[in-house]
């Protein structure tokens, strides 16, 4: 959800002079003439990314879209395990990069750079590395705390964002080598994504 919300961030996609367009596809609710005016659901048939995509083409249309988090609507599919959560985030996330290679290295080292380069440079030079890691070990912390109080959790579980941005970064990477094994997007046993040339 974090990560999800750092690429789609709600004011942006609610605001109609942003290009920024996202939904999320366990519950959407969309007004007829909406998905008429877009030319139903054949215009993102052969989208990886659908619920987004589907937004995207409201959005374009004219429509308006929000996005937003709830507590009164329960997921019926469970994530209780590391493997399903990976692989959750590695359907699409290739996909999201748009099977760039250099979007997926830019994307790595800034995950690296935010999240996980200050503990390196705070264990290479500890003595002189407090207050950089201190001070960023604080701001990611305040950032993540919010996701984490809505799922309920004690705000120490916010310190753990360095490891979920390297979990993050290795579901990533296990998308783009599944793209360029022929084995992109995969979804109920079906690699949906295009065949890597």
């Amino acid at each position: 959800l974090y990560f999800f919300l750092m690429l789609y961030p709600p004011r942006w996609v609610a605001d109609p002079r942003a290009r920024t367009a996202a939904a999320a596809g366990g519950s959407i609710l969309l007004r007829r003439e909406a998905l008429e005016r877009i030319g139903g659901v054949a215009a993102v048939k052969s989208e990886i990314i659908d619920d987004c995509a589907l937004a995207a083409a409201v959005k374009k249309s004219g429509g308006k879209i929000w996005l937003g988090l709830t507590r009164a609507s329960v997921s019926l599919r469970r994530y209780t395990r590391f493997r399903e959560i990976r692989d959750l985030i590695a359907r699409v996330a290739f996909t999201e990069l748009r099977y760039s290679f250099f979007l997926l290295l830019g994307t790595l080292a800034g995950l690296f750079v935010v999240y996980l380069l200050p503990w390196v440079i705070f264990f290479a030079y500890p003595g002189e590395a407090w207050l950089l890691v201190d001070t960023t070990a604080a701001l990611m912390a305040a950032s993540f705390v919010g996701t984490v109080k809505f799922y309920g959790l004690s705000w120490v579980w916010a310190l753990t964002l360095p490891a979920a941005a390297l979990f993050y970064a290795y579901a990533t990477c296990l998308s783009a080598v599944r793209y360029w094994l022929g084995r992109g997007g995969q979804w109920k046993g079906r690699a949906q994504a295009p065949q890597a040339p």
